[in-house]
């Protein structure tokens, strides 16, 4: 563990366990605490930050830097890429020319472009569900490429461009004046924006401690149904509250939103949805290579929270491409203090309270717990690319997660299945002998997870590296086989990585 981390989990541990009444105040203090200190962990040069309780704001924050080497600091018209928080601007479009009778959800995708090569099995509704892969409608899998194939719904639908309908429908409305799509450089300059700097991790492991550099990223110009929005923190919550009151859509629709398109499934229409511990939370992410956000509702309590962030840093060790916000260490920060009521939890685990986990294990705090080892362990996983020390916290972590839920059979779940991976692929990475840990744990939860979804893209995509590292071809064949010759999927990376490996290992017949 990196001295920075060490000393700060001990802080972190002494505040947790301090016999003190919860007020407002020590919530927010503590939250701002853990904020400032994932800030550093992760690197990140300058965050936005804002908790919403109905109209009222009642914590907002601005972290670091907007550009490093000017010293501009982030502040509330500083404008950051949203990315795929894109999607839930352009299913509010969509929702409201179906209250406007211009379309129907259950519509083939296919009736609005000509060359998509789209079966008219899969609906509208399918690409806004991410379940158009696959057997329409059945299970989620998150694709880019089917869901900006919706510009044209709304295009032909509303007889007006993209752009017209997202000025005309939701920016002007709602005086998003911080908020726009973001076409080139020339606008930037035409328009007078105020932009966040763009930024990368980078750097190389010294003597087992992180040396992190941070490096000049670039802007990722464009925009389409899927991503390419600008905004802010002040902008995205007035978006939120014109949702909460309907303003922009009518209740039934917000519904169709903000619940799981089929039970089981952690996506709505243009945004996610889940229960954690008997609260709903829906939310969405933004994660560009140099940008990431995330926008995160609890309906129940009122509550909005919203960060966003001039590296992917906040999306992108989190996976929370596959759906679940839990993983993500800021979205429990929040959670735990605004929401759970277990602000005296400490966010982090080092050795010293690993040791005392199980006097911490009560009925109100076990679910949490797993759920805070789970996120804590990948995004070790995730910073171990600078530091072996990660990686031996996170297979710590790892083995107290085992030791005190061993029914993993039941919670483990595609993301814990690729840090497993991952840990194995760093260790191969440097020659590192310990390539068995948790192999019982990857494999069974990967079958586990093959045999509800035999046709998952990224569970067939671990197996093969798993059994490539392994070094039997032969059953990585079997699953990257399964990725190209599945029906009805778009290509993707994972496409183009299998095809390439049965390229280059299996001889034409």
């Amino acid at each position: 563990m990196s001295r920075f981390f060490s000393t700060l989990m001990v802080t972190w541990f002494v505040l947790g366990c301090s016999n003190s009444e919860s007020t407002p105040s020590t919530q927010k203090a503590k939250f701002s605490e853990e904020l400032s200190a994932l800030k550093g962990y992760f690197q990140i040069p300058g965050l936005s930050v804002l908790v919403g309780k109905g109209d009222q704001i009642i914590y907002e924050d601005y972290m670091g830097l907007a550009d490093i080497d000017l010293k501009v600091p982030m502040d509330s018209v500083t404008t950051i890429q949203m990315a795929s928080l894109t999607k839930m601007f352009s299913a509010i479009v969509i929702m409201q020319l179906a209250d406007e009778g211009k379309l129907s959800l259950n519509e083939p995708l296919g009736n609005y472009s000509e060359n998509s090569n789209i079966g008219d099995s899969i609906k509208i509704e399918h690409a806004l569900s991410h379940t158009s892969q696959g057997i329409p409608g059945r299970h989620f899998y998150y694709n880019n490429y089917r869901f900006m194939l919706l510009g044209n719904v709304i295009e032909k639908a509303s007889g007006k461009d993209f752009k017209t309908n997202m000025y005309e429908r939701i920016i002007n409305p709602l005086k998003l004046e911080n908020t726009y799509l973001l076409l080139d450089s020339i606008q930037i300059v035409e328009e007078k924006r105020k932009v966040a700097q763009p930024y990368f991790l980078g750097g190389e492991p010294q003597g087992g401690y992180m040396i992190k550099e941070t490096k000049l990223g670039y802007i990722d110009y464009g925009y389409s149904t899927a991503a390419g929005i600008s905004s802010t923190v002040h902008d995205l919550f007035k978006l939120s509250r014109a949702l909460d009151k309907n303003i922009l859509i009518t209740n039934t629709s917000k519904n169709k939103m903000f619940n799981s398109f089929r039970p089981g499934l952690p996506y709505g229409l243009g945004v996610f949805t889940q229960e954690f511990l008997d609260e709903k939370l829906v939310w969405g992410y933004g994660q560009y290579d140099c940008y990431s956000s995330l926008f995160l509702k609890v309906p129940n309590r009122d509550l909005t929270f919203i960060i966003a962030a001039n590296n992917n840093l906040i999306s992108d060790p989190a996976r929370l491409i596959a759906g679940d916000v839990t993983y993500s260490l800021f979205a429990l920060s929040f959670l735990k203090n605004f929401v759970l009521d277990l602000e005296e939890e400490p966010l982090f685990e080092d050795q010293a309270t690993l040791k005392a986990l199980e006097d911490r294990l009560t009925k109100k705090r076990s679910e949490f717990i797993r759920k805070k080892l789970m996120a804590q362990s990948l995004a070790a996983t995730f910073m171990s690319r600078y530091s072996d020390h990660e990686g031996d916290l996170s297979k710590q972590i790892l083995d107290q997660l085992f030791k005190h839920f061993p029914d993993y059979q039941d919670y483990g779940d595609l993301v814990l299945v690729r840090n497993l991976y991952m840990l194995k692929f760093m260790d191969d990475l440097r020659d590192r002998e310990e390539l068995t840990d948790f192999d019982n744990e990857f494999k069974e939860i990967g079958e586990i997870l093959l045999e509800a979804d035999e046709n998952n893209p990224y569970a067939n995509f671990y197996m093969a590296n798993f059994f490539q590292i392994k070094e039997l071809p032969d059953k990585s064949l079997e699953y990257y086989k399964n990725i190209v010759e599945a029906e009805n999927f778009s290509p993707w990376w994972y496409t183009r990585e299998a095809q390439k490996w049965i390229d280059e290992n299996v001889p034409e017949n």
